[in-house]
């Protein structure tokens, strides 16, 4: 179909729940690693990473959005890690339960969230799209947080 849009997204389990991100802001994705915590930062940053020279400040959805952690048993902690993403120039690394997989969206099947979802302000999703069961929570990196001002947390330490 001549016209149609589509685009892929980085998809991940926080808690229950499938989320995704465009893969245009993923810079890469990398196993967990010891957090350096940083005093006085927002509750939601978990600290900063030293990943190859350069520093990362790293972000715990889970605490953003009120969301319960997955049981973390042994084989769960080998799928978690951290998304580092490209924002504004900055890069930002997000806490994930586990990776899912790349998917293709097309722009059509993209839906405004539903009012009800899981507790995290619809702000923060740029929309669902159903996938099997449930829904594929899409969302909006550049509202997740500030950059500027989680860059000046990073040049405060």
């Amino acid at each position: 179909m001549a016209g149609e849009s589509q685009f892929q997204m980085v998809t991940f389990h926080l808690g229950e729940e499938l989320y995704g991100v465009n893969i245009m802001d993923v810079k890469e994705i990398v196993r967990l690693q010891n957090v350096r915590v940083i005093p006085n930062a927002p509750y939601y940053v978990e600290g900063i990473i030293n990943l190859r020279g350069e520093i990362i400040p790293i972000i715990d959805l889970h605490k953003r959005f009120k969301i319960q952690s997955i049981n973390k048993s042994a084989d769960i902690e080998i799928e978690g890690g951290f998304i580092i993403l490209n924002i504004d120039g900055g890069k930002i690394g997000i806490i994930i339960d586990k990776v899912e997989r790349v998917v293709t969206v097309h722009s059509e099947d993209v839906k405004e969230p539903p009012q009800m979802l899981s507790g995290i302000g619809t702000e923060y999703i740029e929309g669902v799209v159903r996938e099997n069961e449930g829904y594929l929570i899409m969302l909006n990196t550049r509202k997740l947080f500030n950059a500027k001002e989680l860059q000046k947390i990073i040049e405060n330490q």
